[in-house]
C-alpha cells in the first residue's frame, strides 16, 4: 500500500499490454485502476444503442454528454454499466472495436470524457475506492493531456509484430498467421485513426518509455514498477 496519493499515467498503442499491465500495477500498489479506453468503447456502444449515426459528430457529442455511465475502478472487479445494463464484456466485441475510432476521434467527445477522467483521478486522490492512495490511469493521452502532472508518466510500447501477436491471442486465442491477419486492420487502423487526435507513439518530455517487445508480462510489470519508483524517488 502507498502512504501518499499517487497518480500514475500510462499511455500506449493497441497491443502494448498497457491495460493488463496497468491493472496489475494498480493491484500491487493498492491503487484504483481507470481504463479510459473502456469509456470510449462504452460511449460507442451507447451511441449505437441510441441509434445515432456515428458520422454525425454533433449528435454523437450530445448523446455522450448525457450517457448514464457507471464504471468501477477496482482492478479486481472491472464492471461497466450503462443504466442497469452490464456492458463489461459487450464493449470488447469486434462490433465495437471496429467503430470506436469514429467516437474517439470526435474532439468534443474527447473533451467530455477527459473531464470525466480527471474527476475520477481527483476522486481517488481524495478518498474514493482506494481510500486516497491514488490511481493508475491508462489510455492514449493520459500522460500528455489528462494528467500531465501525474507523479509518474509512462509510455508502454512494443513492436508492431509483438502488438499484433498479443491482440490476436487476446481476441482469437492464438497468434497464428490467420489470427494475426484478422486482427491487423483493427489494431493498426485504430492506432492510425487515434494518432490524429492524441499523442501515444512517442514519449513527451518527462515521460518514461518502456518497450515490452521482448518482455513477458511479469517482466513488463516489474519494469513499470521500477519506472514508478524512479519517477517518485
Amino acid at each position: 500500500m502507498t502512504t501518499t496519493p499517487l497518480t500514475i499515467a500510462i499511455d500506449g498503442p493497441s497491443g502494448s499490454g498497457k491495460s493488463s499491465v496497468s491493472k496489475e500495477v494498480a493491484r500491487r500498489l493498492g491503487l484504483a485502476y481507470l481504463d479510459t479506453g473502456a469509456m470510449y468503447r462504452a460511449a460507442t456502444w451507447w451511441c449505437l444503442r441510441e441509434g445515432v449515426d456515428l458520422a454525425d459528430a454533433d449528435s454523437v457529442t450530445a448523446v455522450v454528454d448525457t450517457m448514464p455511465l457507471s464504471q468501477s475502478v477496482d482492478p479486481d472487479n472491472q464492471v461497466i454499466r450503462m443504466d442497469d445494463v452490464d456492458i463489461t464484456e459487450i464493449i470488447r466485441e469486434s462490433s465495437i472495436s471496429t467503430k470506436v475510432s469514429q467516437v474517439a476521434t470526435n474532439l468534443e467527445v474527447r473533451d467530455i470524457l477527459r473531464a470525466l477522467q480527471r474527476s475520477r483521478i481527483d476522486a481517488e486522490r481524495n478518498g474514493g475506492f482506494s481510500g486516497g492512495n491514488g490511481i493508475v490511469a491508462e489510455g492514449r493521452d493520459i500522460t500528455t493531456v489528462v494528467a500531465p502532472d501525474a507523479d509518474a508518466r509512462i509510455l508502454l510500447t512494443a513492436s508492431e509484430e509483438a502488438r499484433l501477436a498479443r491482440r490476436a491471442k487476446d481476441v482469437h486465442g492464438t497468434a497464428d498467421a490467420a489470427a494475426v491477419e484478422a486482427t491487423k486492420d483493427e489494431v493498426l487502423r485504430r492506432d492510425a485513426d487515434d494518432s490524429t487526435v492524441s499523442q501515444f507513439q512517442v514519449a513527451s518530455d518527462g515521460v518514461i518509455t518502456i518497450d515490452s517487445s521482448d518482455l513477458d508480462f511479469e517482466q513488463t510489470v516489474r519494469a513499470v514498477l521500477a519506472a514508478i519508483e524512479q519517477a517518485t524517488a
